[in-house]
């Protein structure tokens, strides 16, 4: 995002170190504790509006399971490959879902959340770009959006394409004049290059896990592409071709020896930059449970070790963007290393 320093700062789902994740005030707090951006996932309802989850199943994140009017929306789906239980987004239209309430998803880690829980709604997108609008106004400076799209490929199954509910959302939102400050981001390519081909107002950015392929794959009866397979070399320069970036988990940028303790950056940033692409990578957070081995100072899980060490290992390899939990300590070590 321009004018911004490097690498940008987002608040991935809001500040959900602080504030249970993709509620209201998870987004108000992430702006103002410095992050350029927030990052809002989409999923959709029965009746095509798109809300802000994690994931489509909400057990793990509302008072759904609590409600006994919703008892009988409980299923068993396949999706992506994986079977779960529980209670799905595009089971319930907007208006049952507006009843719901956020909980702490991480509760064992971040107990100290859970006294927020059951006093906010969940959110739509339109909603969360009002807040990002509102929080540019009350600070000052121009904030972005980073827009996960989710499970793509299970939902135009359903009928429903989600890229094309998201180009209808920026535009109703004004946002579609804004493409400077708009990140669309999936692990799957299929919707990214519709949205491309559309002229969608926004870079569009490929996310990879670090293990297992994108479920849109295989396209054409070619065989299954890893996400390992466009880290590399061929990879990248397919990906040079139909995106602006990449995404990778935190993982892929610490080299590490043979204890698994990190000994520096991966050489992938520097592939990347070279082919004109992109880099952000996911998600830096100061608990123990989420270091790397070298950076962990207990057993404890939840107790936060030395996440200056590995934040700041994590940026020396030159990535152009970091998600994080806690947004004052993105910035804090930015900050850090830019007076070093």
């Amino acid at each position: 995002m321009p004018d911004q320093p490097a690498p940008i700062v987002i608040g991935h789902r809001g500040a959900p170190g602080y504030r249970p994740e993709h509620s209201a005030s998870s987004y108000r707090l992430a702006c103002e504790l410095g992050a350029d951006a927030v990052e809002p996932d989409v999923v959709a309802t029965r009746d095509g509006v798109l809300v802000v989850r994690h994931e489509n199943e909400i057990s793990g994140t509302t008072d759904v399971a609590d409600r006994p009017e919703f008892a009988g929306r409980r299923t068993t789906k396949t999706i992506d490959g994986a079977r779960q239980t529980g209670w799905f987004t595009e089971d319930f239209t907007w208006a049952e879902l507006s009843t719901l309430r956020c909980r702490e998803r991480l509760a064992r880690i971040r107990p100290e959340n859970r006294r927020f829980d059951g006093r906010e709604p969940i959110l739509r997108l339109r909603d969360v770009l009002a807040i990002v609008d509102e929080q540019s106004s009350s600070l000052g400076r121009p904030l972005g959006a980073v827009i996960e799209v989710k499970h793509a490929e299970y939902y135009l199954g359903l009928g429903w394409d989600l890229g094309a509910l998201l180009l209808a959302e920026l535009a109703a939102a004004g946002w579609d004049e804004r493409p400077e400050r708009v990140v669309i981001e999936c692990f799957e390519l299929g919707v990214l290059d519709r949205l491309r081909e559309a002229g969608a107002p926004a870079r569009l950015v490929f996310l990879t896990e670090r293990f297992g392929a994108p479920a849109d794959e295989p396209v054409g009866g070619a065989p299954a592409r890893s996400y390992a397979w466009y880290r590399g070399d061929a990879g990248l320069d397919l990906l040079a071709q139909r995106v602006d970036g990449i995404s990778v988990a935190k993982g892929n940028l610490l080299r590490v020896n043979a204890l698994g303790r990190a000994v520096g950056s991966t050489s992938l940033v520097r592939r990347a930059h070279e082919r004109g692409l992109l880099v952000y990578t996911w998600t830096l957070r100061p608990e123990n449970r989420y270091l790397n081995l070298r950076f962990q100072t207990s057993l404890r899980g939840a107790e936060w070790g030395d996440w200056q060490g590995e934040f700041g290992m994590a940026l020396s390899s030159g990535v152009d963007g970091i998600f994080v939990d806690h947004p004052d300590l993105g910035v804090a070590i930015r900050e850090a290393l830019a007076q070093a």
